[in-house]
Order: C-alpha cells, then structure tokens, then sequence
C-alpha cells in the first residue's frame, strides 16, 4: 500500500504540474480555449488570471514532490498539500466547472486516503501520544 500512496501522490503532483502547464504557458491556445469554452478575447483577457493560478498549482506540485522525498516532515507535508489540493479541487467545481472535482479533488483524496492509511499502519495506529500514565 506503501508503494501505492507514494504512486498516487506523484500522480497528484504531476497532475499539478499540467495544470501549471496549461495555466501559464498553453492558456491562449486553441486546446485551451476550446478546453474552456473560451474566445481569444476572453484567454487574452483571463491569461493573467490563469498563470497566477498556474503558479500556485506548480506550488501544490513542488511541494507534494518535496513531500515524498521528506522523511520525517513527509507526512505532515503531504496531508497539508494533499488537502489544498481538495479544497481547491472543490471549490473550482463550485465555481468554473464540474469536472474539476473528477480531475483535482478526487485524484487528491484518494491519496491523501492512503498516506492516512500508511502512516497509520507505520505508527501502530496510535493516533496521539500516550496520556495513560
């Protein structure tokens, strides 16, 4: 499970990364457009917009990349990102489309499911320090 919680964030991040991709660099193309529903008067006109979103997305995905290459702090730092990711993911569905649930929050949950599941496997399942004494 182990290997499959370190291959869904990478995913994650990588995900990240095309949006950072699309957002900054591809926005004004007719893939993009299209992919938008988008004139060029509206891409010319939203192109700031759009790479200011783009650079927080390859945030997201440098982080969640530093988070699988981070021993102690990797957990924290993946649930931190991880959960970015969803609440992003959530509220460009509520907001611009749909199917940006599908494509940012889910993959995102999924992961930050398993890295759950890992790290609680890995410590024992204790959730806390233990007060018992």
């Amino acid at each position: 499970m182990k290997t499959l919680s370190t291959l869904l964030v990478g995913i994650v991040a990588l995900l990240h990364i095309g949006f950072f991709t699309l957002e900054m660099f591809l926005w004004k193309t007719p893939f993009v457009r299209n992919l938008f529903d988008l004139t060029q008067e509206q891409a010319n006109f939203t192109a700031p917009l759009a790479a200011n979103m783009g650079l927080y997305n390859s945030f997201l995905a440098v982080g969640l990349l530093w988070g699988l290459l981070a021993r102690r702090e990797g957990f924290a730092i993946k649930v931190f990102l991880l959960a970015c990711a969803i609440i992003a993911g959530i509220y460009g569905a509520a907001t611009v489309r749909p199917s940006i649930l599908v494509t940012q929050a889910l993959p995102a949950a999924v992961a930050l499911l398993l890295v759950w599941l890992v790290h609680r496997s890995d410590t024992g399942s204790q959730t806390g320090p233990d007060v018992s004494r």
